[in-house]
């Protein structure tokens, strides 16, 4: 004997139905086979509806059920011959007039009670077992149509009734051994009480009917057709790379039911694992599909992980209090309160003080259960030995579950790990002893990023998924783009890694993408679809997206843009920044940053403030962490001035020069912060800074060359005035004589100064070409000799490559 049940999903129109016939004429090839099926989809939420609608005395209940009724006709007339109709056309009248009878007693009385909510729904399975049997024998495939409320019998809890098990398996063993027939139709769901009056298994209940019809009859197998190809290691609609698990046990299967895996029903596996009955989860859509097998044990799996799921619309209960320390019958006299009011625990967790003790239970009852705790410590809370009870709302519990977990050390801490460094905060945590599960309550908010976050620590491990949000698209960011994309196999190949850019922006336009933004094609989809941009918008927006491993890359001069790391930091988002104004604004700000980004488990980064792609901030906190101490610095840290200075010679002007900087993309957007000195003063004390000094723009002397007149009015007024000013340039030349001029940066006993400079062909400074920087660290172990870095220090390509190291560095936490 076999046992197979088709869902909802599997019978919702006359398509999928003959569908359904299809396995059905191949599975009884092989054995004596029973059939249960559920209601039409979405029919049981709409007679529900109709009668809800007849209690409150609203007649559009008329129309609902008239929708009802034509969706079964119109299903009856797909699915069987024309001449083979009048019938079953006639049958399903019948019982729709009869749904119709008891909706008018209720529009009558306006009132519904639970038991007649049972009456009503049961039609739902009734309709569709009749219509799918009635389809069989119209083919000449005989098919014996049973009453389940005939064979299964159950308490009155109407709504999610109880099985009496001693009554309802004989009633079963009888009907069937006393039947030659091969097929059977039944309706699931539905059962009777002892007056024979119609209850319901509760929502899911076909799947336990199939499973009590299989468990009475010992099968050799029962199989849960519905709309996926088995059980899954998350929720595909929330994960995007979910596996099919092949094989899972009774244990694990339950555990996942349990916390909101709806593959299956939560009770359906007890009776099927009494008798060790194999129970295959397959796809009614994909019927070539290998599915999932529950049974006994499951495969020697490698992985400690066998799925993750969650519940959503959680309340967090918590009684606290001193008084509570060391007295009996505190949690006996909780437990009991929420039990008189029939109201579930789903999560227990207490503090090993005794001073607290935290439930969790569905949302829709926590005031009823506020109430009731209160009632129930009234005493306790009056004379303040106990607090009032707290509720916490908007919560979700998130599980991992997995045989292999027992014993197995380390699985705790990758989960709150990863769930930390993602920002998402956990309020309660459980496992049970027999570590098959653990537990943790999250805000609703979060359940999304955490399910990714730990499907990508424990399943994926093809690859790691960045989302990136990059502003500024520029020269540089532009350069930046084309990089990652260009990148985009290297990465996956070699460091398992894929970047999405799934949000950019300019300072007109601002563009999101759920699953990334196309590289090939961003400037137009930005010029297309991009929104007007607003910078706290753009910020707020990743923020709610809310994704896991979220990096934002700042490639402006912005300092709007600079003022908003604060606010990302704080929701665990890395920043990496090129822009050099957050690093270099007041230390109080620099050292709030610094602290942000280790208090909430994000990267900051910003290895480009100083030399482009140089490894030069990397270096410094390397020989910190090494244990040395940074006692000089000295440095040439503007590709701009040195690729001026190395190009001047008196015979083009200084002003030509400066505009072939400019031309070449070697100067910021301003050249006068670069020929000003300022550029290199912000350098040199963010260096300081990360060397452990406390340093501000106003403790830095700047020996400018500059004559003043040249760095008022506007740019070309700049360049003017240079040209103007063409003497003082030569003149400068000139006395510099055999040496080379360049613009120095010096730290040194916390002091730090900016500067033109004559250096010696003797000097480490000295044969530095082109638009390269030098950096000097003269420390405790580099004392005589210094540790030198020297390249190219400016430039589009080499600053994008020194910001894509930087988000590199930040996905590898």
């Amino acid at each position: 004997m076999q046992v197979l049940k088709f869902g909802g999903s599997s019978v919702a129109n006359a398509y999928n139905i003959n569908k359904v016939i299809d396995i059905v004429k191949e599975k009884i090839i092989t054995d004596k086979t029973i059939v249960v099926v559920s209601a039409f989809g979405g029919i049981t939420d709409i007679l529900l509806q109709c009668s809800q609608l007849a209690a409150e005395g609203n007649e559009t209940y008329k129309e609902k059920l008239h929708e009802a009724e034509l969706r079964h006709l119109t299903t009856v007339k797909e699915l069987i011959t024309i001449t083979q109709q009048s019938a079953v056309l006639s049958l399903v009248k019948t019982l729709c007039n009869e749904i119709e009878d008891i909706c008018t007693g209720i529009y009558l009385l306006k009132e519904l009670s639970e038991r007649t909510k049972d009456r009503i729904v049961s039609y739902g399975e009734i309709l569709s077992s009749k219509i799918i049997a009635a389809k069989l024998n119209t083919e000449a495939i005989a098919c014996e149509w049973v009453n389940s409320p005939e064979l299964i019998i159950t308490n009155s809890n109407y709504g999610s009734a109880a099985v009496d098990f001693t009554i309802t398996d004989k009633k079963i063993a009888d009907y069937f051994a006393a039947s030659g027939a091969g097929l059977f139709m039944m309706p699931g769901f539905i059962a009777s009480d002892s007056t024979g009056a119609n209850t319901t298994l509760g929502r899911g209940g076909s799947d336990y009917t199939a499973a009590i019809v299989a468990a009475a009859l010992s099968a050799q197998v029962l199989e849960i057709w519905t709309d996926v190809s088995g059980m899954m290691t998350a929720d595909p609609r929330l994960v995007t790379n979910v596996r099919i698990i092949p094989q899972i046990s009774y244990q694990e299967a339950m555990e996942l039911s349990h916390f909101g895996a709806k593959v299956i029903y939560p009770p359906t596996i007890q009776p099927v694992r009494g008798k060790g009955i194999p129970t295959w989860i397959k796809n009614t859509f994909a019927p070539q599909d290998n599915g999932t097998v529950i049974q006994q044990e499951s495969s020697n799996n490698t992985n400690s992980i066998r799925g993750i799921s969650s519940i959503n619309s959680i309340a967090l209960l918590s009684l606290e209090g001193s008084g509570m320390v060391g007295i009996p019958g505190f949690s006996k006299r909780l437990f009991e309160a929420l039990a008189e009011k029939k109201i579930n625990v789903i999560l227990i967790t207490q503090s090993s003080s005794e001073h607290s003790i935290c439930v969790g239970i569905d949302a829709a009852t926590a005031e009823t259960a506020r109430q009731a705790i209160n009632e129930a410590f009234a005493y306790e809370i009056e004379t303040k030995k106990v607090d009032p009870i707290v509720v916490e709302k908007d919560l979700a519990i998130v599980a991992l579950v997995g045989d292999n977990m027992k014993s197995h050390p380390g699985i705790s801490g990758k989960m709150f790990g990863n769930l930390g460094r993602n920002g998402v905060n956990v309020r309660a945590i459980a496992q049970g002893s027999s570590e098959r599960n653990i537990s943790a309550v999250v805000s609703t908010q979060d359940v999304k990023k955490a399910i990714n976050v730990l499907h990508e620590e424990f399943f994926e491990t093809v690859y790691k998924e960045i989302n990136l949000f990059i502003a500024g698209v520029g020269n540089v960011g532009g350069k930046l783009v084309a990089q990652i994309l260009q990148q985009q196999q290297f990465l996956l190949q070699n460091l398992h890694l894929k970047i999405n850019v799934v949000g950019l922006c300019n300072s007109k336009k601002m563009l999101f993408k759920d699953e990334a933004i196309d590289l090939k094609n961003w400037k137009s989809l930005l010029l297309e679809e991009g929104e007007t941009m607003d910078m706290q918008v753009f910020i707020e927006r990743i923020q709610s997206k809310n994704l896991r491993n979220s990096v934002f890359a700042d490639v402006t001069a912005n300092e709007m843009v600079a003022s908003c790391y604060e606010q990302l930091l704080q929701k665990s988002i890395s920043v990496v920044a090129c822009n050099k104004i957050a690093c270099s604004s007041k230390y109080e700000y620099y050292k709030k940053l610094k602290n942000l980004s280790r208090e909430f488990n994000a990267q900051f980064l910003f290895e480009t403030n100083v030399g482009a792609s140089l490894p030069i901030i990397g270096t410094l906190n390397d020989l910190l962490r090494g244990g040395d101490k940074i006692n000089t610095i000295q440095a040439v840290l503007s590709g701009t001035l040195n690729f001026v200075f190395n190009n001047y010679d008196g015979n083009k002007s200084f002003a030509t020069i400066v505009r072939q900087a400019q031309a070449e993309g070697y100067t910021e957007p301003d050249p006068r912060l670069d020929l000003s000195g300022k550029d290199v003063m912000r350098k040199i004390m963010i260096l300081a800074r990360e060397a452990g000094n406390v340093i501000e723009m106003e403790d830095i002397a700047n020996n400018s060359f500059m004559p003043p007149a040249c760095m008022v009015g506007s740019v070309e007024d700049f360049y003017k005035s240079m040209e103007e000013h063409e003497a003082h340039f030569k003149q400068l030349f000139k006395e510099a004589g055999e040496n080379k001029l360049k613009f120095v940066a010096s730290f040194k006993e916390g002091k730090a100064s900016v500067g033109l400079q004559h250096i010696n062909s003797q000097h480490d400074l000295y044969h530095l070409y082109g638009k390269d920087n030098i950096v000097l660290f003269y420390t405790d172990r580099y004392v005589e000799q210094p540790l030198v870095i020297k390249g190219a220090g400016a430039g589009a390509d080499v600053t994008a490559s020194g910001v894509f190291g930087d988000i590199i560095k930040a996905s590898r936490v």
